[in-house]
C-alpha cells in the first residue's frame, strides 16, 4: 500500500460539505471529491454536545486534530479511511448544525468573530492519502487507531464485508429516525448508531454470533436484506405477542434463540403475564432476567431464576438445633440418614458437610426462612432436588 502525506485547510476539506440528518452520515467534502462516510464506516456518533464541540474547540485553541487517513479511489477522488467523526463534526459546525460556547455564550459559526472563523477555516489538517487493494485498505482500516471510540465488532464486520448488503442493512437498522427503533429498544439493548440492532438481527437470522461473518460474506452483494428484516421482525412480533407487559429486564435477552426454541408452543398471554408478575415480585428470585425463559419452558429449569439460598446465619442456627436434638436422641442430624436406616443413621455431620434445603420446596411456595429450613448431608440434599 502506498501513502502520501499532505496538508489540507479546513476550508478545503469542508467545501461542498453535505450531511444526511436522517441517517446520521457525513456525505461529501473537498467540493464533492471526498466521500466522508463510505459503506464500511460507522455512523456519526459525535453529535452529543461534548465530542463534537471538543473537535471545534481544539481548532480554536490551535491544537492538532491528529492524523487523518484518506483512501484514494480514483483520479483525485478520495474516501475517509479514518477521521470521519472529526471531519463531520467540523462540517456540521461550519454549516450551522450546532453551537459551541465562546466566552460563555452559545455561538454558531455564522455568529463568530471574523478572526475566529478564519482561524477555524485556515487550520491545517494533516492527511495520509493511501492507495492499495481492497484487502490492504480493509486490513489497514481494522488496525489504525480510531480517535475517540474504538470500532466495535459489528462495525469491523461492516468494514470487512462492505457492499450493497451492508448499505441496505445500515439504512434499515442503523437509522435512529426509523419509527421501529422504539419498539425494538424494548427487547434489544444498545443503539442504532452503534450497530446494535443490525448486529442482533444478523445474529438471529444466522443462528448465532459465530455465524454472522459467514452470513455477511455469502450475502455481501445482495441488494436487499429482506430475509434479515423479516426474521428480525418476526421474532420481535412473537415476543410482543406472547408477553403483554414489557419489563426492563427483557432488554438484551437472546430472543432469537428463545424464538427458535419455543415459537411452536401455544401460550396463553394473559396467564403468562400473571405468572411473570408473580415471579417478578417474588423476593426469592435473584435473577429476574431468567423469568421469561423459565415460564416459556414450562417452569422446570429453576437454575434460570437463581433462587435465593439460605444465608449463613440461618444455616448455623438450624444446624445447632438439629444437632442438639439428634445428639439427645442418639440419631444422625440428617433426617434422611435416619429415615433410610443407613450406616450413617447415627452419624453427626459437621456443618461444612451439610447443605440447607427447603422443607416445603420454593416451587410449591415454600419460603426461604428459618422455619422452612432443614439441614441435610450433601449426598441426600443432592438426591432430593426440588421435590
Amino acid at each position: 500500500m502506498q501513502t502520501n502525506l499532505v496538508q489540507y485547510k479546513v476550508s478545503e476539506t469542508v467545501e461542498g460539505f453535505q450531511y444526511n440528518e436522517l441517517e446520521g452520515r457525513g456525505l461529501y467534502g473537498l467540493a464533492g471529491r471526498l466521500t466522508i462516510q463510505p459503506e464500511y464506516q460507522r455512523n456519526y456518533i459525535y453529535a452529543d454536545g461534548k465530542r463534537d464541540t471538543a473537535v471545534v474547540e481544539s481548532l480554536l485553541k490551535g491544537y492538532p486534530l491528529g492524523l487523518i487517513y484518506f483512501n484514494k479511489t480514483g483520479l483525485d477522488l478520495f474516501e475517509v479511511l479514518d477521521g470521519q467523526q472529526r471531519i463531520t463534526s467540523i462540517g456540521r459546525f461550519v454549516t450551522g448544525r450546532f453551537a459551541i460556547k465562546v466566552d460563555g455564550l452559545e455561538q454558531y459559526f455564522s455568529g463568530l468573530a471574523k478572526d475566529k472563523q478564519d482561524k477555524i477555516l485556515n487550520s491545517q489538517i494533516l492527511v495520509y492519502e493511501c492507495e492499495g487493494s481492497e484487502t490492504e485498505i480493509k486490513e489497514w482500516f481494522k488496525t489504525i487507531n480510531i480517535a475517540g471510540v474504538p470500532l466495535n465488532n459489528q462495525e469491523l464486520l461492516n468494514a470487512v464485508y462492505s457492499g450493497p448488503f451492508v448499505t441496505a442493512g445500515k439504512e434499515e437498522f442503523s437509522n435512529s429516525q426509523n419509527s421501529n427503533v422504539s419498539k425494538w429498544g424494548a427487547y434489544v439493548s444498545g443503539s442504532a448508531l452503534r450497530q446494535d440492532f443490525w448486529e442482533r438481527a444478523l445474529e438471529w437470522v444466522s443462528n448465532g454470533e459465530e455465524n454472522v461473518g459467514a452470513y455477511m460474506s455469502s450475502h455481501r452483494f445482495d441488494k436487499d436484506i429482506n430475509e434479515v428484516k423479516t426474521y428480525f421482525n418476526t421474532v420481535i412480533d412473537w415476543v410482543s405477542g406472547v408477553f403483554i407487559d414489557v419489563e426492563p429486564e427483557m432488554r438484551g435477552l437472546d430472543w432469537g434463540r428463545l424464538y427458535e426454541k419455543f415459537h411452536s408452543t401455544a401460550y396463553d398471554p394473559k396467564r403468562l403475564a400473571e405468572r411473570v408478575q408473580e415471579l417478578y415480585g417474588d423476593p426469592y428470585v435473584k435473577n429476574r432476567k431468567g423469568i421469561w425463559e423459565f415460564v416459556l419452558g414450562g417452569e422446570t429449569d429453576y437454575k434460570l431464576l437463581d433462587i435465593r439460598v439460605f444465608d449463613d446465619a440461618t444455616k448455623k442456627a438450624k444446624y445447632a438445633t438439629q444437632t442438639k436434638d439428634a445428639e439427645a436422641n442418639g440419631v444422625s442430624n440428617c433426617g434422611h440418614c435416619v429415615l433410610e436406616g443407613s450406616t450413617n443413621k447415627s452419624k453427626i455431620w459437621k456443618l461444612d458437610e451439610m447443605d440447607a434445603d427447603h422443607v416445603e420446596p420454593w416451587s410449591k411456595h415454600g419460603a426461604t426462612s428459618l422455619e422452612n429450613c432443614m439441614m441435610l448431608c450433601r449426598t441426600h440434599n443432592r438426591a432430593k432436588g426440588n421435590r
